[in-house]
């Protein structure tokens, strides 16, 4: 198995990005992160998703703004491109969500939620579990834990009545 590579156009997308890491890291994923502006550095980005495909099984690129940095690296690299649009204070990232999901025929980008790099980790490990039965057990036994954890919360709020548990939140 391979890593995930994490891209981001700016420091100012580690804090979202880091849900990402987080996420691969509990299952026991891989990855290399790297910050690299698209637009301020063109030649080391091109090299980047050109070279991509010999360490990476997916990439997981977020960007805020003009966010061409998906598209982009989809552009250049063969493998799975993963986009998450990085909320911006001008447009609360409908900027960078519309830059990143309006993808020319034939360039394709999964686009999550704006700020949803947990769910590009989740998606990531989705993809690198197929043909990997260990990974797919976890993603499993993820999924699960989905269920349980709101089974919980469901009798929780029969047991306690919904006003008693919104004062509890």
């Amino acid at each position: 198995m391979k890593k995930v590579g994490i891209v981001m156009g700016s420091d100012s997308d580690l804090s979202i990005m880091s849900d990402a890491m987080k996420t691969l890291d509990s299952f026991g994923i891989e990855y290399d992160v790297t910050i690299i502006s698209a637009h301020r550095m063109p030649d080391v980005f091109f090299d980047y998703a050109k070279n991509a495909e010999e360490k990476y099984d997916v990439l997981i690129a977020g960007a805020g703004g003009a966010a061409h940095l998906p598209g982009m690296a989809a552009a250049i690299t063969p493998i799975p491109v993963i986009g998450v649009p990085i909320y911006t204070k001008a447009l609360g990232g409908v900027d960078s969500l519309y830059s990143i999901v309006q993808m020319p025929s034939g360039i394709p980008v999964a686009t999550v939620a704006i700020n949803g790099a947990k769910n590009a980790a989740i998606l990531a490990a989705k993809i690198m579990a197929l043909g990997n039965p260990e990974l797919m057990e976890k993603i499993k036994t993820f999924k699960d834990g989905l269920a349980e954890g709101v089974m919980k919360k469901k009798e929780k709020i029969e047991a306690v009545g919904y006003e008693q548990y919104l004062k509890e939140m």
